[in-house]
C-alpha cells in the first residue's frame, strides 16, 4: 500500500530553516503551497517516508546544491512562449529601443535559456542584436550552465516553429541552429552578447540602466511580499522609460509600485517605467 506523505505549516518552516542554514538557499519568499507541493515531490523521489527522514536526509547534506534547487524551483520554458508577446515586442518596442546606442535587456529567472534566445532570433532579424546585451540570470547554476551551452533537443525545437512563425519570424528557425544525433546546437552568433549569472530575485542587487526587463512565470511561485520587493528591485534596475515584461499570470496591478508604471498592454502584461 502507498504511504500518504504528508507536511505541515511547522514541517514547512523547519525545511526553510534548514535549507537556509545548511546550503544557504532561501526558500521563505517562495509562495508555500507552492513549495509544498514541491518538498513533497522531492520526499517521494528520494523515498523519504515521512518529514522526519526527509530532514534527516537534509542535515546529512545527501542533496547537492543545484540538485535541490533544481528540484523545488520550477524550471519550465520554451521559445516564443506566448507569442503574441514577441509580436508585440517586434511590432511596437524594438523600434524604441533602437534608438538607444546600446541596448541592455535583463531576463530575470532565465532557466534554460530559451527565452534570451528567442529574444536574440528576433533582435537579428530586426538589425538590433549586435548593440544589445542580454543578462541573463537565474538562482540555479546548473541550469545556466544548460543556457550557457545553447543545445536543445530536435523535437522541441521543431515544435517551437509555428510559434516563431507567429511572432514574426522572417525566416525559418531552423536557420538558425546545426542539428545532430537529435539534438541542436543554436548559432554561437546569437549567444555572443548574452552574460550569464547566478543571481537570486528575491534578495539579490539590481542591475543597473536597463532597458527592458523580462521577468515572467517566476512571480507564481512569490508570496505577495516578495513579488513587490521583486518589482521596486526591477524599477531600479530599469532606466527611465524602460520595458517590464511580466508572465501571463502575472501582473503589477495590485503592487504599491504600480503609479511608477504605465501599462502599455495589460492583456500581454507589459509595462513601461515613468519618467
Amino acid at each position: 500500500m502507498e504511504v500518504v506523505l504528508e507536511i505541515s505549516k511547522n514541517d514547512l518552516e523547519d525545511f526553510i530553516e534548514l535549507s537556509n542554514k545548511l546550503y544557504g538557499i532561501d526558500f521563505s519568499g517562495y509562495a508555500q503551497e507552492s513549495l509544498r507541493r514541491r518538498v513533497l515531490r522531492l520526499m517521494k523521489l528520494k523515498s523519504c517516508d515521512s518529514f522526519m527522514a526527509f530532514k534527516y536526509f537534509l542535515t546529512n547534506q545527501s542533496i547537492s546544491e543545484d540538485e535541490l534547487l533544481i528540484e523545488i524551483t520550477v524550471n519550465t520554458t520554451e521559445m516564443f512562449r506566448d507569442y503574441e508577446v514577441f509580436k508585440f515586442l517586434g511590432d511596437e518596442v524594438f523600434g524604441l529601443l533602437e534608438t538607444y546606442p546600446r541596448i541592455n535587456i535583463w531576463h530575470a529567472g532565465c532557466s534554460t535559456g530559451q527565452e534570451p534566445m528567442s529574444l536574440a532570433i528576433l533582435l537579428k532579424e530586426q538589425g538590433l542584436l549586435q548593440r544589445s546585451v542580454q543578462y541573463c540570470t537565474d538562482i540555479n547554476a546548473e541550469v545556466l550552465n544548460h543556457a550557457k551551452k545553447g543545445i536543445y533537443d530536435l523535437k522541441e525545437v521543431k515544435e517551437y516553429s509555428t510559434n516563431y512563425i507567429k511572432s514574426g519570424g522572417a525566416l525559418s528557425l531552423s536557420d538558425y541552429y546545426v542539428a545532430n544525433y537529435g539534438k541542436v546546437k543554436m548559432n554561437k552568433e546569437l549567444s555572443k552578447n548574452m552574460v550569464f549569472t547566478k543571481h537570486n530575485l528575491v534578495n539579490g542587487s539590481s542591475f543597473n540602466q536597463m532597458h527592458m526587463i523580462m521577468c515572467r512565470n517566476v512571480f507564481i511561485y512569490l508570496t505577495t511580499e516578495q513579488q513587490n520587493k521583486v518589482l521596486r528591485l526591477f524599477l531600479d534596475s530599469l532606466v527611465p522609460k524602460g520595458y517590464l515584461v511580466l508572465g501571463a499570470k502575472e501582473s503589477a496591478i495590485f503592487s504599491p509600485v504600480l503609479d511608477e508604471l504605465e501599462v502599455i498592454n495589460g492583456k500581454l502584461k507589459i509595462y513601461r517605467k515613468k519618467r
